[in-house]
């Protein structure tokens, strides 16, 4: 069971790696001319968001909720942040992909088609989206009430054993 202490460190390295997302969103664009690092950031950045979506699994794994078997309960509380992150970690890829294709030749030039403008906007969009679902969810699978028997679960299983 996930305790008070260990939620706390799993918090920290969800907000940090959040944290490093909005910083890679916020300021690659600066290093365009050197493919390199920026190259390099968006690798990491792909990586941070794969280790969340995974930390968040984890953290639904391990609640009650979904050890008594109510994982349809889970999946619809926090059906908005799954879609939001499956869609910001692919419009991010394929910005990401798009911009190195266009850029790493002609990393002084200023490149943007129309199409990239496109992508840029939707995974900025995403991104905000993703940030406040995803720091909400984080504090909300940090209820006791989902790591233990309550009143409220024992009537939501009692729903779905009916349906």
């Amino acid at each position: 069971m996930l305790q008070a202490n260990n939620y706390s460190v799993v918090l920290l390295i969800q907000l940090t790696l959040l944290s490093f997302d909005l910083f890679v969103n916020s300021f690659s664009e600066l290093l365009r001319t050197s493919p390199v690092i920026q190259l390099v950031l968006f690798i990491v950045q792909d990586i941070s968001m794969l280790f969340n979506l995974f930390i968040f699994l984890l953290m639904l794994f391990n609640t009650y909720v979904f050890q008594v078997g109510l994982m349809s309960l889970l999946l619809e509380r926090f059906r908005a942040l799954i879609l939001l992150s499956v869609l910001y970690l692919l419009s991010s890829v394929s910005l990401h992909s798009w911009m190195m294709n266009l850029r790493w030749m002609k990393s002084d030039n200023y490149v943007w088609t129309d199409g990239l403008l496109v992508l840029f906007v939707l995974q900025r969009t995403a991104a905000v989206l993703y940030y406040y679902f995803y720091k909400r969810t984080a504090e909300y699978l940090g209820d006791p009430r989902l790591y233990k028997d309550s009143p409220w679960l024992r009537e939501a299983f009692a729903r779905s054993r009916q349906l």
